[in-house]
């Protein structure tokens, strides 16, 4: 048997190196808190058998502060491509073993790389990040780094889809980088985002906190919205990666995958006639109303504990992936605030780059009122909402289900803003505000006249009611497409999506339009 090529021996030593990150020691330590590695979590998140590393062998350069004491092959970050249900996705994975997963020079060139490849093939970006932040050591050039990857997160956003998940810390202006990107998922518990740290904001403004208070997968999905959704493992993360993949094209010209829905199962859904109260107040979900109009067990709901007022997710219709934006009537009447606003807008564009129709569900009496409200900027941020929903061209469903007020109206879908198809159940109400509203200000002469003014009132409400706050109204002046029966609605959007599948608005020539940020 000839000996084996020394060379050969080299690589395999090489390889080796390179696969033991920064040692056995610190992987027991980092799987003792219950977290993957970067190559596990990369083999979970690929088809089995398809990875392909890239650059395993770079190192940082230079030797400031004695870091080549810790100079171990791949420079602390995992990069390369594989397939997701037989569609290819580049990766790049940070490891925590190697410099606490710290971003220098080299680790933000590999990065960069990957981001670089997946826009020439036209295919996602998955970022897993598990990381201390900016390489003190490596001083300017990891600021560089993090510039260049900022970079290109901007220019590659609605190209090719790009997801961050993240496993553990996220500090600094490392967490710019995840903010660029479609969809933030973060691990409860293990991983956190802030600008400042808990040590320094105590020094500067005595403030005490600690990491899960000041940026835990808590803090960003419910209170600034900085994340999407949640899991309670690497694993379930992962998981929720791979669903989220599944609704979306690979790039802004493809189609998303279509999956044919289960036989016989476009049909009328009784069980909607039967979801709006009688009072006009009381409240209901629209989640009854979403799940029982998409394909079963499809929808996905994100950012669900921040801004409830407003429901946003991903489901199938039909087989057709589509973005759902609604109203929440069982959360402050639907009115729309500051925070509902920024996350339609940002959720609208999102479908609108990556080809998904959109379907509005309406059940709003309009925008918030307060002082604070208006004071922080309501109109600003209203306004996004009009130019997301005017800008987009995919095609555009809406349904009124009872109230569609105002403004609050005008912004959600309807059909002067491009709205392709404009549904309205029985109960749907189209004015320009509520009926009480409107009598105070048309008859407040008349009513302070009366000799009863509560019935003069009550009289003049119901007949405000009578003529204005009925669909047919609406729909004779061409404002609805339809009065439809709510069990119909399936049937009704199924139809439209497929009308309109190969909807084609050439956009004005501009560089770009000055969205009200």
């Amino acid at each position: 048997m000839p000996k084996e090529d020394p060379r050969i021996l080299e690589l395999h030593n090489m390889r080796e190196k390179a696969l033991k990150a920064g040692g056995e020691e610190r992987i027991a330590k980092h799987k003792a808190k219950g977290k993957l590695t970067a190559r596990e979590r990369i083999d979970l998140l690929l088809d089995p058998g398809t990875y392909t590393e890239l650059e395993p062998y770079m190192t940082h350069q230079g030797d400031e502060m004695g870091i080549n004491a810790d100079k171990v092959p791949g420079d602390g970050v995992v990069t390369g491509f594989g397939l997701i249900d037989g569609r290819t996705v580049y990766v790049y994975a940070q490891d925590f073993t190697v410099q606490g997963g710290s971003l220098g020079e080299m680790h933000a060139r590999k990065i960069c790389r990957v981001m670089d490849l997946a826009v020439k093939s036209g295919v996602p970006v998955i970022g897993m990040l598990d990381s201390g932040g900016a390489r003190i050591q490596e001083g300017v050039r990891s600021l560089g780094g993090y510039a260049e990857i900022f970079r290109r997160n901007a220019q590659t956003s609605g190209i090719v889809p790009q997801i961050s998940l993240m496993f553990g810390p996220c500090a600094g202006g490392a967490t710019y980088s995840p903010a660029l990107t479609d969809m933030i998922i973060m691990v409860e518990q293990q991983s956190y985002m802030f600008i400042t740290g808990p040590e320094v904001i105590k020094s500067v403004t005595g403030e005490v906190i600690d990491f899960e208070g000041l940026g835990g997968a808590d803090v960003h999905t419910g209170t600034s919205g900085v994340a999407h959704l949640t899991g309670k493992s690497d694993q379930e993360v992962i998981g929720i990666c791979r669903r989220i993949l599944s609704y979306l094209p690979s790039n802004n010209i493809d189609n998303p995958p279509f999956v044919a829905p289960a036989a016989n199962s476009i049909k009328k859904i009784e069980a909607l006639n039967h979801v709006i109260p009688a009072d006009t107040s009381a409240p209901y979900t629209m989640h009854d109303v979403i799940d029982l109009v998409v394909d079963a067990d499809t929808f996905i709901e994100v950012q669900p504990n921040y801004a409830r007022n407003a429901i946003i997710g991903l489901a199938r219709l039909g087989g057709f992936s589509v973005g759902i934006v609604a109203s929440e009537p069982n959360v402050a009447a639907g009115c729309i605030d500051i925070n509902a606003s920024d996350k339609i807008a940002r959720f609208v564009r999102f479908a609108d780059s990556f080809n998904l129709p959109l379907i509005s569900f309406v059940d709003t009496p309009g925008f918030l009122p307060g002082i604070n409200q208006e004071h922080g900027g309501v109109i600003r941020h209203g306004a996004k909402i009009l130019f997301a929903f005017s800008e987009a061209s995919v095609p555009k469903i809406s349904v009124v289900t009872r109230k569609a007020y105002g403004g609050a109206y005008i912004v959600m879908g309807s059909k002067f803003l491009g709205g392709d198809v404009n549904y309205g159940w029985p109960s749907a109400e189209i004015a320009v505000m509520g009926p009480e509203g409107a009598v105070n200000i048309l008859y407040r002469k008349q009513i302070d006249g009366a000799s009863d003014q509560t019935k003069e009132r009550s009289k003049l409400v119901q007949e405000y009611r009578d003529q204005f706050l009925n669909p047919y109204a609406a729909a004779s002046h061409g404002f609805l497409d339809d009065v439809i029966e709510p069990s119909e609605t399936r049937i009704k959007i199924i139809a439209a999506l497929v009308a309109l599948k190969n909807k084609a608005t050439p956009a004005l020539q501009r560089k770009h339009g000055n969205m009200p940020l």
